[in-house]
């Protein structure tokens, strides 16, 4: 399930739990990101909580999120805070940072105050 969190203006926050499905993406992820990309710059705080893996339909709809809001407006991206509990999920992160538009914090959803702020910055 992923769903909206209160952030400063122009910052998109982003709460996810379980394991993500193609609606989750469609319904929530997409549109948000879509939203900040048309208003030029994507700033975005990604919670991801307990996550239980992506069902097989979201596998095609984070690649076409990946392909279509990512590298496709990649100028719109400014700054993505990464927070998540699952340790594999910030080493890949940190690891592909060079590649992920705009700057990139990684870190655990303790600092979700602090991520706003970044993002908002």
């Amino acid at each position: 399930m992923i769903e909206r969190m209160e952030t400063p203006a122009g910052v998109i926050g982003l709460r996810a739990t379980g394991k993500l499905t193609r609606d989750d993406y469609r319904q929530a992820l997409e549109p948000a990101l879509r939203e900040a990309a048309d208003a030029g710059e994507v700033r975005l705080v990604f919670v991801l909580t307990d996550f239980d893996g992506l069902e097989r339909g979201a596998w095609i709809e984070d690649l076409k999120t990946g392909l279509g809001l990512g590298l496709g407006r990649r100028s719109a991206w400014k700054r993505m805070a990464m927070l998540t509990d699952t340790k594999w999920i910030r080493d890949a992160t940190n690891m592909f940072a060079w590649a992920i538009p705009g700057d990139v914090m990684v870190g655990t959803p303790d600092q979700v105050e602090e991520a706003k702020r970044w993002a908002a910055g």
